[in-house]
């Protein structure tokens, strides 16, 4: 039987198994205060993206509602891409804010700045833009618009470790800056994600989320501590941090081989819209937009090529029911195609994909 081609393929080698093994004998293998390997992955993170401080956590879902739960947002507006994940709009409602539904570039599937500035309000206090498919958005209008207004700019990155804007790194922008290490996502981990925070009061603000992802602990010391606030069960383990580390290592040569493959898909697909190239980019994967998806996507995958349809709209879901209008988001849900980019395609996969697609699209 031939092997599938899929969407997303871990990266994994040795060395990642060497360092589990290490950590499962060591006994050792989580730490709510975050220390040993935990702390490691933090502050060699942070070198690489050039934050002033940076807090591991568990999930990218988990980074999103830490980052927000430190803004006064309680009946407050968030203006964010209904194009994306759901948790990006989750994380909103669960700190009891109100997200509000931008509509989106077609040409990045990133949001639009000139649709944010459109929504704001009195109410509005935090911007919320995602990294769509690791493609940084406009974050120069973006930040822009945040500051003339007044407004908190936090990233939702979960695709885009190891991308950057304007000769800077992804993660040394806005306040905070939200990472998953998801296994699918550029650099793999069992689970993991992290808020980079940048802010001249960034030391009080490391020691406060490093307080609310422990369960609100604080003042730890001899076994004895105190609870100040709220607090969850949000730390990232040994085994997350240990694997992170490793894949820390390799993420910049892996992003380059992903690069190599976009660079493809954009010289040789046919398709009227797709994914620009840019160096700047990580590829967390690539997209097209065609007519006939469902039809591409079966042939494609009676090839055993696996595709994607990232995302549904959020503001389609019964939970948020939105009554509005988003034109761009709702085209681009009903014909984006995910193709894969991962290190692991060889040059004979990347060859039957783009095959594949041009014959379907010029018939």
């Amino acid at each position: 039987m031939k092997k599938q081609i899929k969407l997303f393929d871990p990266i994994i080698g040795d060395d990642e198994l060497d360092v589990l093994n290490k950590t499962l004998k060591s006994k050792f293998w989580a730490d709510g205060s975050g220390s040993n390997q935990v702390r490691q992955f933090e502050e060699k993170f942070q070198k690489i993206i050039k934050s002033d401080s940076n807090v591991a956590v568990n999930s990218g879902t988990s980074a999103l509602y830490l980052a927000l739960s430190m803004e006064d947002i309680k009946n407050k507006e968030v203006i964010l891409p209904s194009m994306s994940f759901v948790s990006t709009a989750h994380a909103v409602i669960a700190n009891n804010a109100k997200p509000i539904f931008a509509d989106i570039d077609l040409d990045t599937l990133c949001v639009d700045p000139n649709k944010i500035e459109e929504l704001i309000t009195k109410s509005t206090k935090i911007v919320l833009p995602v990294h769509f498919g690791g493609l940084s958005c406009d974050l120069t209008k973006i930040k822009k618009i945040s500051n003339t207004n007044n407004l908190t700019l936090i990233e939702d990155a979960a695709h885009a470790a190891g991308s950057s804007h304007d000769g800077k790194p992804i993660g040394s922008h806005g306040k905070f800056v939200c990472f998953s290490f998801h296994p699918v996502k550029n650099l793999a981990m069992p689970t993991g994600g992290l808020i980079s925070i940048n802010d001249d009061n960034f030391k009080n603000i490391t020691k406060k989320l490093q307080s609310k992802r422990w369960c609100g602990i604080t003042n730890r010391v001899n076994g004895k501590y105190d609870v100040q606030e709220l607090g969850w069960n949000y730390y990232m383990n040994e085994f997350s941090a240990a694997m992170g580390l490793v894949q820390l290592k390799k993420l910049k040569k892996l992003n380059k081989i992903r690069q190599q493959n976009a660079k493809r898909y954009f010289d040789e697909l046919v398709c009227d819209k797709k994914l620009r190239f840019d160096k700047n980019c990580s590829y967390h994967f690539y997209w097209i937009l065609v007519k006939n998806r469902d039809k591409l996507r079966k042939k494609l995958l009676e090839k055993g090529i696996e595709t994607g349809t990232h995302y549904p709209p959020i503001h389609k879901f019964t939970m948020y029911d939105k009554k509005i209008s988003l034109p761009n988001t709702e085209y681009a849900a009903k014909s984006i195609i995910t193709l894969p980019t991962h290190p692991n395609l060889t040059k004979e996969n990347m060859d039957e994909i783009i095959k594949i697609i041009n014959k379907f699209e010029k018939n």
